[in-house]
């Protein structure tokens, strides 16, 4: 998002939830497990999907519309099938994104649920990072409502039978301005349920305090209304809360501005109004201990209200069986905190996979080093790069200083081209198409040691386009209930061969499929990154700034790739290896034979005089990945 002592008796509470029958739409023969197709020896490859998109197979896309005009996509919908389909792209996680109960203008009073106000809600399915309730789930997203806790336990199952690890958003920076936890296990005590609300600050307050002054309404200057302006009870211009609470982006006003996270409040980790720190600091050194270490560090702390709060709520899901967390704008909240809680996590399950949303390259280490996250959003610069170079804004050859500058953490850099936040590759603004996405896509899995992502309706060439209502059109919404039509014809409803699709479609669906296949078994992406750009650029004919290209190599595998960032022009070049490489591959003068592994075509490396050289064509937008076939 950027707009936009866990007590035994919760222990037990958790335990006995998760023993409790679940109900589910599939029969025995889709429960079936699936064999994996070979052992993942190279990347994982996380998917990141929104359930209550992907399987809506509803085309009326009104703006602003209900979920009884525009449809909603359930857990239920990520069927065996579904599922299947997913994993053909070699995904080892899935990112269900919007999974935990957050405001949706819907009317859930026969379940016991409280109706949210559109004057705090972003658009009318609301937004997944304004969560009401860590404890339950989306209420949308079930058949049931009053069963929704055990149709997404039904969810992790499946996920798990088809050999797939789950991940779900924690959003420590903020919450719901409305937030009341009505599934919280007996004895969680609620956020800011016991706060002095006399003060701005205290440390064990879970919220900051605008004193004296009640919350306003933030007034629209862009013509801006609640629901676009259609009639409901709660769209008043007004919203209880007294005193005001600072929000989500840290405005201390009691009215904050339209373009503020209004929606949201600010919570307090034990940092004081002046920025300086209400807890232990972690000592310096601590950044090379492991994160036993840090867990005893913590152990005998005294530590804010809030931290415990969340540790209790992630080993709620913990136990439940999600198998990781994606953290929603980890660089607002101090690293101390993420030290106590990722250790908290890691102590339960030490294969917890953890992902953090963070854009200040200056802290980056501190975040792995000292918050002990697993893998950090690599947005600035490296995606934010591959993207000026797709729009022909920038050449090829910023890539070189911007991986060589993340090359001691390269392995926590998770890659990128799509996800909630970012424009669709295929959109207007972007690229106009998703074959333009396909070298920076070839680049981003295949330059790294971390893991890669794909967005749903990436590998589709989804345009993201349509006005939903609220936000951004370049964006699949992540605010109102919607249907993609790319996603409706893959499904074919619910047979999930693709057979709707346009020949385009499904050409760019075999490159995305081929691609992080090859990533996530390739044993030579665990090896360094060795930048071939440069040489070529000053020493190979034609070889120009459309172009990038570098080798990985570990072991017995070694791969040279090259891209072509052009969408007119066609190359032949005598693409060249240094002889550093050549020596560090210990090749001898003579012919190799190489195999292209996306197209299983051959060509020949010749060595001669320790210079390696391959001729080659590459035609717009095409990439060569060369695997050496033998060493002699």
């Amino acid at each position: 998002m950027k707009f936009t002592t866990f007590t035994k008796h919760l222990l037990l509470s958790s335990l006995m939830l998760g023993l409790v029958a679940c109900s589910t739409q599939q029969d025995d023969a889709e429960n079936t497990p699936i064999e994996p197709s070979a052992t993942i020896t190279g990347k994982p490859v996380i998917y990141q999907v929104l359930p209550r998109i992907f399987g809506n197979q509803n085309s009326t896309n009104k703006a602003w519309g209900t979920l009884q005009e525009n449809g909603v996509g359930k857990f239920d919908d990520f069927t065996v099938k579904a599922l299947t389909a997913i994993k053909e792209y070699g995904v080892t996680h899935i990112w269900y994104t919007g999974i935990l109960h957050h405001d949706v203008i819907t009317d859930y009073t026969e379940f016991g649920i409280s109706n949210d106000d559109p004057d705090v809600v972003k658009g009318r399915a609301g937004s997944p990072y304004a969560i009401k309730d860590y404890y339950n789930v989306n209420p949308d997203l079930a058949v049931n409502p009053a069963n929704r806790l055990n149709e997404f336990k039904s969810l992790l199952e499946r996920s798990h039978k088809q050999n797939l690890k789950v991940i779900i958003d924690i959003v420590p920076n903020h919450i719901a301005r409305n937030y009341h936890s009505i599934s919280k296990p007996e004895g969680v005590e609620d956020f800011g349920e016991t706060d002095d609300t006399s003060v701005e600050y205290k440390r064990d307050n879970n919220f900051y305090y605008v004193v004296g002054e009640a919350f306003q309404v933030p007034k629209a200057d862009n013509g801006y209304l609640p629901l676009g302006g259609e009639s409901h009870p709660l769209a008043d211009g007004k919203f209880e809360e007294n005193p005001a609470k600072w929000t989500g982006n840290g405005s201390r006003k009691a009215q904050p501005d339209i373009n503020d996270w209004y929606e949201t409040v600010k919570l307090n980790f034990g940092v004081k109004p002046d920025g300086s720190y209400d807890f232990d600091r972690l000592p310096t050194s601590f950044k090379d201990k492991n994160v036993a270490e840090h867990y005893q560090f913590w152990i005998d702390k005294d530590v804010p209200s809030s931290w415990k709060k969340f540790r209790d709520i992630v080993l709620y899901w913990s136990e439940m069986g999600v198998d990781g967390f994606r953290y929603d704008m980890a660089e607002m909240v101090p690293v101390e905190f993420w030290s106590y809680l990722n250790s908290s996590i890691k102590n339960h399950n030490p294969e917890a996979f953890i992902i953090a949303e963070v854009y200040d390259p200056s802290r980056y280490r501190d975040f792995i080093y000292l918050g002990k996250m697993d893998y950090l959003y690599d947005k600035v610069d490296f995606y934010d790069g591959l993207k000026l170079i797709i729009q022909g804004k920038k050449p090829t050859s910023i890539l070189s200083s911007i991986i060589a500058a993340i090359s001691d953490i390269d392995q926590h850099m998770l890659h990128f081209l799509e996800n909630h936040d970012e424009q669709r590759i295929a959109s207007v603004d972007f690229a106009g198409s998703g074959e333009q996405g396909k070298p920076a896509m070839v680049v981003s899995a295949l330059a790294g040691k971390a893991p890669t992502m794909l967005f749903y309706g990436q590998a589709l060439g989804e345009a993201g386009d349509g006005d939903a209502g609220f936000g951004d059109e370049t964006r699949t919404t992540i605010y109102d209930y919607w249907g993609v039509d790319s996603l409706q014809r893959w499904s074919n409803n619910g047979a999930y061969d693709g057979a709707l699709l346009t020949d385009k479609e499904k050409s760019l669906r075999q490159f995305y499929i081929k691609l992080l296949n090859f990533s996530s078994h390739s044993k030579a992406l665990k090896g360094a990154f060795v930048d071939l750009h440069k040489y070529n650029t000053e020493y190979t004919e034609q070889y120009d700034q459309k172009l990038f290209s570098f080798a990985r190599g570990s072991g017995d595998e070694k791969l040279l790739v090259i891209s072509n960032f052009s969408a007119t022009k066609s190359y032949k070049i005598e693409f060249q290896i240094n002889n550093k490489l050549v020596k560090l591959w210990a090749l001898k003068d003579g012919d190799y034979k190489l195999e292209e592994v996306l197209t299983g075509s051959e060509s020949v490396l010749t060595v001669k005089q320790s210079i390696g050289v391959i001729s080659m064509s590459l035609e717009p937008l095409d990439s060569k990945v060369f695997r050496l076939k033998s060493v002699d």
